[in-house]
This record gives C-alpha cells, structure tokens and sequence, in this order.
C-alpha cells in the first residue's frame, strides 16, 4: 500500500510539475461521492429523457482528466452536444477512494488508465467502455476535439437506436 500511495504522490508531482499548477486547484471528482447513488439517479433521468449516460471515471490528481473536463466546458460544440444527448457522472479513482465496487461492477475500465470513459444506455446497461489516449490530440497537449465529438456521437441514444438505421 506504501507503494501504491508513493506512486500516485510522485506522479502528481511529476505531472503537477508538467502541466501547471492548476491541477491542485481542480476538483472535478468528488471523494465522497457515492457512483452507485449517482450513477442510478443519472439512470433516472436519462430513462426519461432519451439519453445516455457518460460515466468519467478519473481523479483530481490526474491531468489528463482535468483537460478533459476543461475541453467539454469551454468547447461549445462539445459542451451542448453532451448537455443534449447524455447525462454525464464522474467517478473517483484516488488512493483515498478507488471506488473498488462499483469499478468491479463495470468491468474494471481502471486497465485502460484515467481518464476512461464509460457510455451506459437509458436501462443502466454498459454498452461501451473508451480508453482516452484514443481520443488525445497528436498536435497539442489534451484531447482532439473531433474525436471527442465522434466519440460522444457515435455511442449516443440516437446513435444506437436501430430504427435510425435505415430512415428513406
């Protein structure tokens, strides 16, 4: 456990170092929170509403989560096209919290690394589970916007509704 703590200290370091100071600041991923509670309620609204739910799982040491976040608040394009086609849920992965259970639940997206991103239809059901570095940019630090964009595209309600397959 010794290993483990030393490991995800010196890697916020290291990371901290190299992408700014902002990431200590950031606290997108609640400790606390309980994903099973927040998770069913996203299910809720999502059954109602036509949607899916994208689940980030991830943590406030991690900078590639914070850019992230930071792409789908100030991208516009992206910002509405989730605010119409998902219900969105962070998930804690820290030392503190690794969220063990519901991780397990998901069939541990934790192998991919952070952030992971995962799409469950409107009944809860995972239909899909994305490693991140698919989605990074090649030519600036952060995620692609047109491939986030696709991504969300492609695994949204609509997208995975059958009878939009084939409309004449």
């Amino acid at each position: 456990m010794k290993k483990i703590t030393l490991f995800f200290s010196l890697m916020f370091l290291t990371l901290n170092f190299a992408f700014g100071q902002e990431v200590a600041k950031v606290k997108i991923y609640d400790e606390s929170a309980n994903p099973t509670v927040d998770i069913a309620k996203a299910v809720k609204k999502a059954s109602l509403e036509k949607k899916n739910i994208l689940i980030e799982i991830g943590g406030n040491w991690c900078p590639w989560c914070i850019l992230f976040d930071k792409l789908t608040k100030e991208n516009a394009e992206i910002k509405d096209y989730l605010a119409n086609n998902y219900e969105v849920v962070h998930v804690n992965y820290s030392p503190k919290n690794k969220n063990e259970k519901t991780l397990a639940d998901l069939k541990h997206p934790e192998r991919f690394g952070f952030p992971v991103f995962l799409i469950l239809d409107d009944k809860g059901n995972l239909v899909h589970t994305q490693n991140s570095a698919y989605l990074e940019s090649k030519e600036t630090k952060g995620h692609d916007p047109k491939l986030v964009l696709e991504f969300l595209q492609n695994w949204s309600y609509k997208a995975l509704d059958p009878t939009t397959y084939f409309k004449n």
